[in-house]
């Protein structure tokens, strides 16, 4: 074997441990899925080995699903805007913060220490109607009741943000962080107030960390179940709760199956509409 055909093999067999996981843990399943999604379910809740669109076509025409689905966008859209109006300050006061940036850092992290479910349930110890907020109400005279304020979509929201927040101020962060805070100095110099430097230039240049930050959130928002099963009502579902109910209640794999296939799509194309729009190497720029 020539040298320059070794030197082309190399990359691929450093890089063929992970494309093997890649290919087994992420690939085979979902190929596994496709298949599945054209089954049928018996009454018993057997699958029957076919070549049907019926979940399909269930999936794509029953307004159920679409109202559940748009629904889900409209919750994960609100989310990731709340992240970004509160994420952005926190992030820009640790990227500007002098001498004690990690401490900051290891604060962020911290809740990611904590079960994301245990995390969410913490919300009803906070909010339910023998929880801290009702007792405090209640006790300073402000009400004479608890008042209901969990199972709604006012409260799902705050899960979500709750959830989410760190990812959009570590993305935001590492985009401020790489930006040199002489180039603000020098438009401080020619004129420019704090404000119209941080507008004109500081923004700006963060927009691919705020972007790749939207992102996560939007997507991982919007694939989420945990947190609309907890803090949610009946009215307040999201998609991934209907794929959770097909299969773990209803026994009924071929329709979970088409189901978070048509919610990977929509969210699949959201993100090559993202590509289009501001590139990956955006992405890649703004998380690194």
């Amino acid at each position: 074997m020539s040298v320059e055909a070794r030197e082309a093999r190399q990359p691929w067999i450093l890089l063929s441990p992970a494309l093997t996981a890649v290919t087994f843990l992420l690939f085979v399943p979902l190929l596994f899925i496709v298949v599945y999604s054209f089954w049928l379910s018996s009454a018993t809740g057997a699958d029957i080995p076919a070549f049907s669109f019926e979940n399909w076509e269930e999936a794509l025409t029953d307004p159920f699903y679409r109202d559940i689905l748009l629904n889900t966008l409209k919750i994960a859209g609100i989310t990731t805007i709340v992240c970004a109006l509160m994420g952005y300050p926190a992030a820009y006061f640790i990227a500007r913060a002098r001498g004690n940036k990690a401490f900051l850092l290891l604060l962020l992290i911290l809740p990611f220490w904590i079960s994301y479910i245990i995390r969410t349930m913490s919300w009803i110890n906070i909010l339910g109607v023998s929880g801290a907020v009702n007792w405090l109400l209640v006790n300073l005279g402000l009400t004479e009741e608890p008042i209901q304020m969990l199972y709604n979509e006012t409260t799902v929201i705050l899960g979500l943000v709750h959830f989410l927040l760190p990812f959009m101020v570590l993305n935001v962060f590492v985009s401020l962080d790489g930006i040199d805070t002489n180039l603000e100095d020098a438009a401080t110099s020619l004129g420019a107030t704090k404000w119209q430097a941080f507008l004109q230039v500081t923004l700006p240049l963060s927009l691919p960390g705020l972007a790749a930050g939207g992102l996560l959130c939007f997507v991982l928002g919007a694939g989420t179940y945990i947190t609309p099963m907890v803090l949610g009502g009946p009215r307040d579902a999201m998609f991934a709760n209907l794929v959770y109910e097909a299969i773990i209640t209803q026994l009924n794999w071929p329709l979970g199956s088409a189901l978070s296939l048509m919610l990977l799509i929509v969210l699949g194309a959201l993100v090559l509409i993202y590509n289009r729009y501001l590139g990956m190497a955006q992405l890649v720029k703004g998380l690194g």
